[in-house]
């Protein structure tokens, strides 16, 4: 049985890969700063570790003492936006965590790292869907430090034999039960929950995009399928000498307006939203490609849009964010 250290597990994301990979039979220990993470994500009897990502000596202690095998690493800072206003916080924090992991990773000799990616790193897409090998080209830091953290990830496979998965998310969203929804209203529907229960209007940024009705295109994965893609990247790290970048998406997109009205649907209100001005660096549309990961490690979404509001909305319901 293989122990995985997961880097945020008690966040949104992490939080249900730990399951995931408890579900597969694998022991797993989290290891997190609580800056945004919830120790009560954290299944009872799960080992946590409270350090920062840029804790080199308190990382290389987890790994020795819990005879760690292999690193899920997601804790970063992941707000595009804010990174525009404070782009060295995230660097500091995206990019120098990351080399102290590897850093720790190599002093112990733990050699298997899946990293959370993110689709970001294509920035405005020259075509839909997005394959592996299109162009880099992230339009904020946070991205940046995405481009860069895979650059990280292929050196530590070269020089330190580490054998890696790296996953570029789309957009997750979603809960696989209540107790682990999605906290942050930085995304698209809690924001839209989250104005509906203040008894505002949700906000379109922008209806005059090239796409079919001129709102923004996006590709929406629900996180407990992108929970099932760590567990068969972490299977594949232990199993082969693996370099290898995988998109996780459901290669189908859905519009900013599809999904309220999709939301609608679900609480059956009308969301009546407001248009106004587009956000600087929103792409018209982006989705994935997803024949290599379905190819190689046999892994497919299997949820649609409304199972993710939906089951959102549960969650939403019962522990509402602060």
């Amino acid at each position: 049985m293989t122990t995985w250290l997961i880097t945020g597990g008690a966040g949104y994301i992490g939080s249900h890969i730990v399951r995931a990979l408890q579900e597969s039979g694998r022991k797993v220990v989290v290891l997190d700063d609580f800056s945004s993470g919830l120790e009560r994500k954290v299944p009872a009897g799960v080992p946590i570790v409270r350090a920062s990502i840029a804790d080199r000596a308190a990382i290389a202690e987890a790994l020795r003492t819990h005879l760690v095998d292999g690193v899920i690493h997601l804790a970063a800072k992941k707000a595009a936006g804010e990174s525009v206003l404070m782009p060295l916080y995230y660097y500091r924090e995206n990019v120098s965590g990351m080399v102290e992991l590897l850093a720790a990773m190599s002093e112990v000799g733990v050699a298997k790292l899946v990293y959370s990616s993110s689709a970001a790193v294509y920035g405005t897409p020259v075509s839909n869907p997005i394959a592996e090998d299109a162009l880099l080209k992230p339009e904020s830091p946070y991205g940046e430090t995405k481009v860069v953290g895979e650059w990280l990830t292929r050196n530590a496979g070269i020089a330190d034999g580490v054998s890696w998965v790296a996953l570029r998310y789309f957009n997750v969203a979603g809960a696989a039960n209540d107790e682990l929804g999605d906290t942050s209203i930085n995304n698209l529907i809690p924001m839209v929950f989250r104005a509906l229960e203040n008894g505002e209007r949700p906000q379109i940024f922008g209806d005059d995009y090239p796409t079919s009705d001129g709102t923004c295109i996006r590709d929406y994965i629900h996180v407990a399928d992108l929970a099932d893609a760590h567990v068969v990247a972490a299977a594949r790290c232990e199993s082969s000498m693996s370099a290898e970048i995988f998109n996780v998406g459901r290669g189908v997109g859905s519009s900013v307006r599809e999904v309220m009205e999709t939301i609608g649907s679900v609480l059956d209100r009308d969301i009546d939203p407001e248009v106004v001005p587009r956000r600087v660096g929103d792409p018209p549309a982006s989705t994935a490609a997803t024949d290599r990961i379905a190819k190689a490690l046999g892994w497919r979404a299997s949820y649609d849009l409304r199972a993710m509001v939906s089951s959102a909305w549960s969650a939403w319901q019962t522990f509402p964010p602060n």
